[in-house]
């Protein structure tokens, strides 16, 4: 083996002038771009030092795999041959990103010297990162560079082997796992036993790891209120906020959001799955995300932490939510300028991140939840407590939260204090399972409602999967209030000086509240169930006490 190392390394000064190229691709947003690689090697003078250029829009961590590929090289036997070396990376307009060009540029650099051989990597996509050992290090975005790879019709997809295991769930395409840059140097000459592909029965995995949840409602004590609402937003996909004292139970029932959630669709997990690849956030043995995200950031998050971009483009916070929940504990406690940023994505359920070198779109269909104390110390209104708290004190800390915000909030639910009676009850709550059967129920009549309706393009065609998505015509079509309803919903609006938001939220609420009935229309029952979810609008809710 030695004796061929250095074969192979005499072998790299003894050569004319060559060009290789190798294929790869670069993570945009939650896309891949194709990147072709191309090696020029040049002949020079043996007194000139040699030169590295890399071209082609690299970032900085690009521009030090030089270093990493000449170690690795030297660490498997082999050297940077001392000539001028060009690397291209085309389309050159395009700005590449991270260091998954480690692997093709090396394998490049061999080709166009005759160590490896063009007819198999020709037809493979390439992407993994080198230590200096020669070794691969996992990298962002496999799941996406698969789809992409499979697209073009590329025969397989070389990764790290940490990689293997999400990059495998795209079929129809071959995808190997290889561990060191030898691996797949004797791979791409011919070895077959080098590298085997890795087969997953996608559709096998995916729901053999579906309904694994360890939170469950029947842990929840009384709160039938608060249960009822969860129910609601649930079945609706409605936004939601909770108003209570410290250790009523917000943060426990918020954690158990999920547990109620229709199960994800393969097509939502797919793209969940793209999302979460491209953070660099999937362990190394997972193929699909089978359960829908819950994120809850810490109230310190920055702008850029919660809806993405940053120097080097990431998912923030609501795109990580994708599909799932975001919860913001004490939401008082945030920046407001923080919670600003959530309004355009709130309503167009993706969020468009433009600086002046680059703009990505990421997607953000999320279902937003947040708690809150209903002043400084927690305690007013609480029938157990005494609040310290002055009228002014209070309004200011009530005042963090932007109408505005709120107005995008469907559903307003106070909690209290659950009695020392209830909690000591032995007797389990309703549990996640028989709540979710309503839940779904409901969202498969609204599946059948808007089946046939779109909002116009998209990355699934702009379909209308619940009743939060419905768009003001469809609200006319579908939850158009009776006379009495209506009598209803003028009178509230009026009382407490809702928004014109305010209205299209009640009847996209008592929409839901119909369809969890099992009634074709909204009528006036639903209307004011509605209504009193909407606490928060009222001008007097800072006055009268919980």
């Amino acid at each position: 083996m030695d004796r061929k190392r250095y074969l192979c390394s005499k072998q790299l000064y003894n050569h004319s002038e060559m060009l290789a190229k190798t294929y790869s691709a670069t993570v945009d947003g939650i896309a891949a771009i194709p990147v072709t690689i191309e090696v020029h090697i040049a002949s020079m003078s043996k007194e000139a030092p040699s030169h590295v250029t890399i071209v082609g829009l690299p970032d900085s961590s690009i521009k030090e795999s030089q270093s990493r590929i000449e170690a690795a090289l030297a660490n498997s036997g082999l050297k940077l041959p001392k000539e001028n070396l060009t690397v291209n990376l085309a389309p050159g307009d395009i700005r590449k990103e991270g260091t998954g060009f480690d692997l093709p540029i090396a394998i490049g650099v061999l080709m166009a010297n005759e160590l490896v051989g063009p007819a198999l990597a020709s037809r493979m996509m390439v992407v993994g990162e080198l230590s200096l050992d020669g070794s691969l290090q996992p990298i962002r975005g496999a799941l996406p560079i698969a789809i992409k790879a499979r697209e073009l019709g590329y025969e397989g997809l070389i990764v790290p082997q940490q990689n293997v295991h999400e990059a495998a769930v795209v079929n129809r395409l071959k995808v190997y796992g290889a561990t060191t840059l030898v691996q797949v140097m004797g791979f791409l000459n011919g070895d077959q036993d080098e590298l085997q592909p890795t087969v997953i029965d996608t559709r096998a995995e995916f729901y053999a790891h579906q309904g694994e949840t360890t939170l469950d409602f029947a842990d929840v004590r009384g709160q039938e209120s608060v249960k009822r609402a969860l129910e609601v937003a649930a079945a609706g996909g409605h936004n939601l906020i909770m108003v209570g004292p410290p250790g009523a139970g917000k943060s426990m029932m918020a954690r158990r959001l999920p547990s109620i959630l229709p199960p994800l669709s393969l097509a939502e997990s797919l793209e969940t799955t793209q999302i979460h690849s491209v953070a660099g956030q999937l362990k190394g043995d997972t193929g699909l995300i089978t359960e829908r995200p819950f994120r809850a950031p810490h109230h310190t998050v920055s702008q850029v932490a919660l809806v993405g971009g940053g120097a080097s483009p990431m998912p923030g916070e609501i795109s990580l939510a994708h599909n799932g929940v975001l919860f913001l504990d004490e939401l008082p406690e945030f920046n407001r300028s923080v919670l600003e940023v959530l309004r355009q994505p709130l309503e167009d359920r993706h969020i468009t991140v433009s600086r002046a070198k680059y703009s990505i779109d990421y997607p953000a269909s999320f279902m937003f939840v947040a708690s809150m104390n209903p002043c400084p110390c927690g305690y007013y209104g609480d029938t157990l407590h005494q609040c310290v708290c002055t009228p002014g004190q209070i309004s200011r800390y009530l005042s963090k939260i932007s109408g505005p915000l709120l107005d995008r909030i469907d559903i307003h639910c106070e909690i209290q204090a659950v009695p020392f009676s209830q909690l000591s009850q032995m007797q389990p709550g309703e549990p996640s399972s028989v709540i979710r059967e309503r839940v779904i129920k409901a969202r498969q009549i609204q599946e059948a409602r808007f089946s046939h309706l779109t909002l116009g393009g998209g990355r699934d065609g702009g379909r209308i999967h619940c009743n939060a998505q419905m768009t003001e015509k469809m609200l006319h079509q579908f939850a158009e209030p009776d006379e009495s309803s209506l009598s209803l919903l003028r009178n509230a609006m009026e009382r407490f000086k809702l928004s014109a938001r305010a209205y299209t939220r009640i009847l996209k609420v008592a929409r839901t509240i119909a369809d969890l009935a099992g009634s074709e229309k909204v009528q006036s029952i639903h209307i004011a169930e509605a209504i009193g979810y909407r606490n928060l609008d009222r001008g007097d809710w800072a006055e009268r006490g919980m």
